[in-house]
Parts: C-alpha cells; structure tokens; sequence
C-alpha cells in the first residue's frame, strides 16, 4: 500500500513543468525532472532519448544535482512535454532512485491529484543494492 503525504511541492512542479515546456524540443528531449536537494535548492534536468536506451530525466538529474554540489535530494518529480503533465517514474529510475536516495520522495498524479510517496513505496519488496554488498566490496577505494 503506498503511503500519502502531504509534501506535494507545487514550485518543484512549476520548475520541471517550466523546462519541459522550454527546453524539451523533438523526440530527443521529451521529459524534464526537477528535484529539491536537502539545503532548498532546485536542480532541473531533461532526458536524453536515444534508440540505445538513454538515460531519462530522472537519471539525468541525480548527474546534474552532484554536479552541482547537491548530493542529497528529497523530493522529485517528473512533467512531460507537450502539457502531459506528472509523469511516475519508470521501474529502472524507481530502482535507481532508491539506491541513490533510500529517503527520497517522489510526486505521482492519480486520478484522485497529486501526492507524494516514498520511492520504497513504488517498489513494494523491493531490492537495495546497498543491502546485498559485502563490507569490502561497499568501502571505498583503498579503504578496505
């Protein structure tokens, strides 16, 4: 069962929203993400669709916000272009995502609205790759 909160992040919205309506153009950039790290900040990213499998918005943020300094993000979401609106994430990212930020929420419309969930919540039993990793293998380089 997937747990509601009341954390829907409207300005998080009005960002991803802002760039999938100004920076997303053709088939190559069609989903934008906008996630706020821990200290308030917003950091936005779009996919980068290739017929290899690129990588989507989601994933391209978690790159863009450590580049950026922010390596704690607590809540995302994702807008599609063409007015599409909240977009879940897709099972890969969802995976991703919880490995990355085991705390982070994410925002999903429904047919009810809007409403944030804990990413454990879109993968019920789900695996985490931290979880399964020896001592040695999960310590840094030449630390073990």
């Amino acid at each position: 069962m997937t747990t509601q909160t009341d954390r829907v992040d409207h300005e998080l919205i009005r960002a991803a929203a802002h760039v999938a309506a100004t920076h997303c153009r053709g088939d190559n950039h069609t989903m934008a993400a906008a996630g706020r790290a821990r200290d308030g900040r917003i950091v936005t990213a779009v996919n980068a669709y290739h017929f290899t499998g690129g990588p989507c918005a989601e994933l391209v943020l978690i790159g863009a916000a450590a580049a950026q300094g922010a390596h704690d993000l607590d809540i995302i979401v994702a807008v599609g272009d063409r007015d599409r609106g909240v977009v879940p994430p897709c099972g890969r990212c969802r995976q991703v995502l919880l490995d990355y930020f085991p705390a982070l929420e994410i925002i999903v419309g429904t047919k009810d609205g809007l409403r944030a969930v804990p990413v454990a919540d879109l993968l019920p039993e789900s695996y985490v790759w931290a979880d399964h990793q020896l001592a040695e293998e999960s310590a840094p380089l030449g630390t073990a």
